[in-house]
């Protein structure tokens, strides 16, 4: 079975994402607070908590973990469903309607490569007559060892 390109290059790209914006927030003066316990007692500041909901307490550790797990499966020859590249790119224009152009945009990337794999694979299969692997599908998914 082939890699999916479009599936590796979506997974990959997601990952870059959260690791680029972990490196440009990484630097700040909160962390001592944070680790001293001043979320959780209520003494840290406004601008600390949101910091920390732009930083760990963010989406960029499950984004990270979702980008490897797309790579995988690409590389394994298999699709992500389409409704994983449909919801990450709702949420990417969601969050732009609501704070305008930013960062967001780049989750198009990812949403726009996953979209185009299924589109492909649907094209493909609709002339052969045969489906091609998606995960989250019984009837599709590869049996495991």
């Amino acid at each position: 079975m082939s890699k999916k390109r479009l599936t590796v290059g979506a997974g990959w790209t997601m990952a870059t994402i959260g690791v680029l914006h972990t490196l440009v927030f990484l630097p700040h003066p909160y962390w001592s607070e944070w680790l001293a316990g001043g979320l959780r007692s209520g003494e840290g500041g406004d601008a600390s908590l949101s910091v920390f909901w732009a930083l760990p307490g963010s989406f960029v550790v499950p984004l990270v973990l979702t980008g490897l797990l797309v790579a995988r499966l690409g590389r394994r020859g298999e699709r992500a469903p389409a409704y994983v590249g449909w919801g990450l790119g709702g949420w990417a224009v969601g969050c732009v309607l609501l704070i305008g152009p930013s960062g967001f945009l780049l989750g198009l990337i990812p949403a726009g490569l996953l979209i185009a794999e299924d589109l492909l694979a649907r094209r493909r299969s609709a002339g052969r007559g045969v489906a091609d692997p998606v995960v989250g599908r019984g009837e599709d998914a590869r049996p495991q060892r």
